[in-house]
Parts: structure tokens; C-alpha cells; sequence
């Protein structure tokens, strides 16, 4: 026999039973394999496209000037925005007590104001909390007002009173 050819099988033996297909990974996407996420401040490319060069690098390595570093920005740090400090619980009530020296409590609440106020801007400075311009607001609202009250009574009694006693006819006749 020389050399088997298909007209030299026998057409009643069937043929062998194929194999069954070996797992095969799904196909690709039809631009490509999808890019990574870009690092953090960097522009990701669009689907389907190469990324494009960091910024102030060359865009032929030819001109690179060997030696020297490529300009650009550093990656922003991870995490998003920085938070912000604690705000002082004193500045708040400093605040809240002047305010409600003015309109509910008169003298006290302006006193109470004005001591809390010095306390949160004496624990800011320390501590490094925020809130120093509620407490300035608070202490300079309790100040101000309290004098307002101060100089209220004091015109009170410097001229109503001596109207009052002035103005009765007090002679006998």
C-alpha cells in the first residue's frame, strides 16, 4: 500500500466521534482589551485607544534629554479631601450664649459668652481645633453688648432718676 488517499477508506465505517471542545476564553471586546483605571489625577484614555503620554513627556522618546527629569505633577495622594478640624464645642456655645444674651438673657447670657469665648480661643490655640472666628464672635458680641447694658443702666440712673425726683412738687405751703 502506498500511500492511503480518501477514496481508499471504506465508506461504511463512520467516522471517528469528534472530541469535545476544550474550554475557550470569551472573546475579546471588539476594540480591545479594556484599560486598568488610571492612577489618581491622571486622564484615562478613551475604550479601545492607547493611552496617551503623561504630561510633559516627549512624545518620541528621541528628544529626551537623558540626565534630567521629565516635568509634571506629582499624584495627588489617595483618599479624596483632607477632612477638616474639629470645631470647638466651647466656640459654639460661646456664640450661642451671646446671641441669647441679646435677645433672652440679658447680662448673663452676655457673661456667659464672654467666659466661654476666652476658654475655646485659649484651647484652640492649644489644641489646634477649628472655630477660632466662632469664638471671637462670641466673645466680641458678649463684650460689646454688654457694655451696651452696662451703659444703658448707668444712663438709667444718671438721668431718669433725678427727672423723677425733680419733677414732684414737694413744697408745703
Amino acid at each position: 500500500m502506498r500511500g492511503a488517499t480518501v477514496s481508499d477508506q471504506n465508506p461504511v465505517d463512520p467516522p471517528a466521534n469528534p472530541a469535545p471542545p476544550a474550554y475557550e476564553p470569551p472573546a475579546a471586546p471588539p476594540y480591545g482589551q479594556p484599560q486598568p483605571p488610571a492612577p489618581y489625577g491622571q486622564p484615562q484614555a478613551p475604550y479601545g485607544q492607547a493611552p496617551a503620554p503623561a504630561y510633559g513627556q516627549p512624545q518620541n522618546p528621541a528628544y529626551a534629554q537623558p540626565g534630567y527629569p521629565q516635568p509634571g505633577y506629582p499624584a495627588a495622594p489617595y483618599g479624596g479631601y483632607p477632612t477638616q478640624p474639629r470645631t470647638n464645642t466651647l466656640a459654639i456655645i460661646s456664640l450661642i450664649a451671646s446671641l441669647a444674651g441679646v435677645f433672652l438673657l440679658p447680662i448673663v447670657g452676655q457673661i456667659v459668652g464672654i467666659i466661654t469665648g476666652h476658654m475655646s480661643l485659649a484651647q484652640i490655640g492649644s489644641t489646634g481645633e477649628g472655630g477660632r472666628g466662632l469664638g471671637l464672635a462670641g466673645t466680641i458680641i458678649g463684650w460689646v453688648t454688654l457694655g451696651l447694658w452696662i451703659l444703658g443702666i448707668l444712663l438709667f440712673f444718671a438721668i431718669i432718676i433725678p427727672l423723677a425726683v425733680t419733677s414732684g412738687d414737694y413744697s408745703q405751703a
